[in-house]
């Protein structure tokens, strides 16, 4: 192993036990198994849980979390089919723990009070900026459960387009402006009544290097990848990644129609 191998074991000593090739192959972004890492440091899993893994693109994180943690996950996703991720559970002789399903992340067939924990892996930034959506999706664990999640972030808020970088703005529009820092994320929680924020910060150095690192070197024949090119150009250090775990109260949310019909 490399003296960049043993680093990066030291930083994951999950995640690089699994084949690198089959992680790249299942991540769509950067490598959801550091991410998802990098989350459960703060947020203990324990045997038998019921999980929700929401927006779990092609299961891998669900995977792991039957592995390493022997819960039970139900790697719902919209974009993915729920087919294709069961040949994957399969493959990884998970199937008699994790239940494919493919759904909106705002439309969930669950009942109330039903899971233990929910996770969200690089993907809580397209959906959860809505005041509502975290009452909605609180609904879904019960009374001292875990809600925990793990996506990219600014190291300062941007208030207004004036202070977006010059390296950002021809693609801020686009692909940044729902993007927000730590401490912006911890108090749309709070505010809610809903969750006991015990957990909201920027994750450490090394594992932002490691991620930056693997995404670049991933996507570095992709000239034209926004986020890799935005990665490369950030100088100042304001793309970072953050984590974010909620414990939920006891309070009732009051919601009037929410999920898509």
């Amino acid at each position: 192993m490399s003296v960049s191998g043993q680093s990066m074991y030291h930083v994951f000593p999950r995640s690089t036990n699994y084949d690198p090739v089959w992680v790249k192959s299942n991540s769509m972004g950067e490598n959801v198994l550091f991410n998802l890492e990098s989350l459960m440091q703060v947020m203990p899993l324990q045997k038998e849980m019921r999980v929700l893994d929401l927006a779990c693109g092609k299961a891998i994180s669900a995977i792991f979390m039957v592995k390493e943690f022997e819960v039970e996950v139900w790697a719902v996703d919209e974009a993915v089919s729920a087919t294709d991720n069961f040949t994957r559970i399969q493959e990884s002789a998970c199937s008699h723990k994790v239940f494919p399903i493919q759904a909106d992340a705002r439309n969930l067939p669950f009942a109330e009070n039903y899971f233990d924990a929910i996770v969200v892996i690089d993907s809580y930034t397209y959906f959860g900026t809505d005041d509502k959506y975290l009452p909605y999706l609180a609904k879904f664990v019960k009374p001292e459960g875990l809600i925990g999640i793990v996506d990219v972030a600014f190291t300062q808020e941007i208030e207004t387009f004036e202070q977006v970088p010059d390296f950002l703005k021809a693609d801020y529009s686009r692909y940044w402006y729902y993007v927000h820092s730590a401490e912006w994320w911890k108090k749309l929680w709070e505010r809610t009544g809903l969750v006991e924020v015990v957990c909201a910060e920027n994750l450490p150095g090394e594992q932002v290097q490691f991620i930056k690192e693997q995404y670049i070197q991933d996507y570095k024949n992709k000239k034209n990848e926004p986020f890799a090119r935005a990665l490369q150009e950030d100088k100042e250090g304001l793309i970072t990644f953050f984590r974010l775990v909620g414990r939920r109260t006891p309070k009732a949310a009051y919601l009037q129609e929410y999920a898509k019909k």
